[in-house]
């Protein structure tokens, strides 16, 4: 390590937590795969409403990859690298294999809660999301620091007391169980046509045929007549704490890349097309652009309910919106599909 930073290691802006933190472990072995494509071949995009009693409400757009393999890995076997995850209970196990990993001369992906990272400011809300991932790239006995890679450009240099209550939060429903992960790129490889191909395939079977209403193109019609309805039965409160998680999640500023990843997909998409000679996803590319733009019409609405604490007046603009996003996406879903062929 030089200082506190391991001997090479480059900080990079980035869009979403999970990919941008998978960059930066590319980067740092030398597998120049795009942010863009790490979301795309993990089988990254979907859609989720999620309302756990006891909660608040939940929308959001990332996809889980391949059932039974997750995200991370169906990203790594599309190009060649071979990704483990562990978890932990113990917070002296979790803290024993970073330090040893670190000192191997690997920076370390670990999942934490927003909320207990103090370079993060919610604008006085008491905001915690667990499934928050960042990178470790050094770290200082002396001081008893880690240095951070986040999704700005910069490094954070955080307590060692602070990554703990981040990593170890019980917060619900996104604990981060002191997850880590590995990275092997023996066998590392650039993504060949058919990884494409596959994994917008099971992006599209996912948005058009969930396994349950809650997800895909089903969920977003359902989150229009749910969110409209939560609001009339929820406190003032609660509401303006909801409205707030919609905006977050949907906006770059939550780490979607903006528009509900609907923008980087498209980017995505365009560079399918281009690699891989998949001319008929350029007009899909456009496309989710053009639905990116729609999102991010509703997080403003969002952002402005939550700020004026008065939300009558949204539930119709709510409905209305989410109803012709859901039909939008149900067409370029379908328009996708099809022009992969059988």
């Amino acid at each position: 390590m030089s200082g506190c930073t391991l001997n090479g290691f480059t900080s990079l802006k980035t869009h979403h937590c999970v990919t941008g933190s998978m960059l930066h472990i590319y980067h740092f072995n030398k597998h120049p795969v795009s942010e863009e494509a790490l979301l795309g071949l993990g089988g990254g995009v979907g859609f989720v409403y999620w309302h756990m009693k006891g909660t608040d409400p939940f929308m959001g757009g990332r996809g889980k990859g391949r059932p039974g393999q997750g995200f991370e890995r169906c990203a790594g076997e599309r190009t060649g690298v071979a990704i483990d995850e562990f978890v932990t209970s113990s917070v002296a196990k979790a803290a024993k294999s970073l330090t040893i990993l670190l000192a191997s001369g690997q920076p370390v992906m670990v999942q934490v809660d927003m909320g207990f990272l103090p370079y993060f400011d919610f604008g006085g809300y008491d905001f915690h999301f667990g499934a928050h991932l960042v990178v470790i790239c050094g770290y200082n006995e002396t001081s008893g620091t880690v240095m951070v890679a986040d999704r700005d450009e910069g490094l954070h240099e955080i307590s060692l007391e602070d990554l703990r209550k981040a990593r170890n939060s019980k917060y619900k429903p996104f604990s981060p169980k002191n997850r880590w992960f590995t990275f092997d790129f023996s066998k590392k490889r650039f993504p060949a046509k058919d990884d494409f191909v596959a994994a917008i395939r099971e992006q599209t079977k996912q948005m058009l045929t969930p396994p349950i209403k809650n997800l895909g193109v089903a969920g977003i019609y359902k989150s229009a007549l749910t969110i409209p309805a939560w609001m009339d039965s929820a406190d003032a409160e609660a509401v303006r704490r909801g409205l707030f998680n919609f905006y977050i999640f949907i906006d770059a500023k939550g780490g979607s890349g903006g528009g509900l990843f609907r923008y980087m997909f498209g980017r995505f998409l365009h560079e399918a097309a281009e690699t891989a000679g998949l001319d008929p996803l350029y007009g899909s590319a456009e496309e989710f652009k053009e639905i990116g733009d729609r999102w991010q019409k509703l997080a403003k609405a969002f952002h402005e309910g939550s700020e004026e604490g008065d939300s009558r007046g949204l539930r119709s603009r709510i409905q209305d919106n989410l109803t012709g996003i859901a039909e939008s996406e149900l067409k370029a879903w379908e328009e996708l599909e099809k022009s992969l062929g059988t």
